[in-house]
């Protein structure tokens, strides 16, 4: 038996990252233009320390439109309760943490340090090119 292909063999590693300190309009603008759903934060020793989704964006845009008053930072804004994958997971399991998980995607992980993000249309893509007949 053959071992099951692993996260990093999908994961995406050309990252879009974003800084706690960002303009959060500035951040929302690279999401939408990028077309990503998120995008990992990370300080200034490259430590992932959150993660910024397009929901986390509707709520500084509300936030905004509420108060009649735009910005801030991303950090105002960012989940810091981070959900990561290991590098060295494999496919199977990724797809069930997404099964179980509301998230979209998820950073990835080798030794502690941000090596990528893999995203269920990855994980499906994986698993249909490596189990479809």
């Amino acid at each position: 038996m053959t071992d099951r292909p692993r996260i990093s063999d999908y994961m995406a590693s050309d990252l879009i990252l974003l800084k706690p300190d960002m303009e959060i309009l500035h951040a929302m603008r690279t999401l939408l233009e990028k077309r990503l759903s998120g995008a990992s934060v990370i300080d200034a020793d490259g430590r992932l320390v959150g993660v910024l989704s397009k929901k986390d964006c509707l709520r500084a845009a509300l936030n905004g439109a509420y108060y009649q008053e735009w910005g801030g930072q991303v950090s105002a804004y960012m989940s810091t309760d981070v959900v990561t994958l290991d590098a060295d997971l494999d496919l199977v399991a990724a797809a069930e943490r997404f099964l179980v998980s509301e998230y979209r995607r998820f950073p990835v992980l080798r030794d502690g340090e941000l090596v990528g993000q893999i995203s269920r249309a990855d994980v499906l893509r994986a698993l249909v090119d490596n189990w479809s007949a």
